[in-house]
């Protein structure tokens, strides 16, 4: 077995060495493209009217987004809802309301999503919807983003997004946009 597994470490550095002298060209390249750096970018918005805020976050390579995430975060019943962390703490006692919770929509999509097919007839769930805008905007230069937002009114902006069906769409990746922009 020590036999078996020495030949093939000395047959893997072989090609790597070959590999590497055989196609120097290529292997730059592989390098540059790999080594352009990350850059992450976070914002706060009000991507969804003014009883939540939203934020955004956008990992940038060379101009493209490579990563998108975003969330809401609302006052929600503390009997239906799981607050932030802290909520149930000193943090949670400054609460106006002492029956609410600050709450991430994502960490409570299961019942933001079952009270907005109540209240607006919704039939997508509340995490797949921002699934759809995080994957719509993955893969987008700032510039292309940037355009779809200054060309399409929020109803085009829904159509555009495959699997989205919330109103505040454009919203959404305008706060992802932002967060692009804001990425160093």
């Amino acid at each position: 077995m020590k036999k078996v597994t020495k030949l093939l470490l000395a047959a893997g550095i072989s090609l790597a060495v070959v590999g590497a002298g055989s196609i120097p060209a290529l292997h730059s390249n592989v390098t540059s493209a790999a080594s352009a750096p990350l850059k992450v970018g976070r914002v706060e918005a009000a991507a969804h009217g003014t009883k939540c805020f939203t934020v955004a976050v956008a990992v940038v390579q060379n101009g493209v987004i490579v990563a998108a995430s975003v969330d809401d975060y609302q006052f929600l019943s503390k009997d239906v809802a799981t607050g932030v962390p802290n909520s149930d703490s000193d943090f949670g006692a400054n609460y106006k309301d002492p029956n609410v919770v600050l709450a991430s929509k994502k960490a409570n999509a299961k019942y933001y999503s079952e009270h907005m097919a109540e209240a607006a007839g919704s039939t997508v769930s509340y995490d797949k919807n921002l699934a759809s805008i995080e994957k719509f905007a993955t893969g987008k230069t700032i510039k292309s983003l940037e355009m779809s937002l200054k060309y399409k009114n929020a109803e085009q902006m829904v159509d555009a997004v495959s699997g989205a069906t919330l109103v505040d769409t454009k919203g959404y990746l305008q706060a992802i946009l932002d967060a692009a922009k804001a990425a160093k």
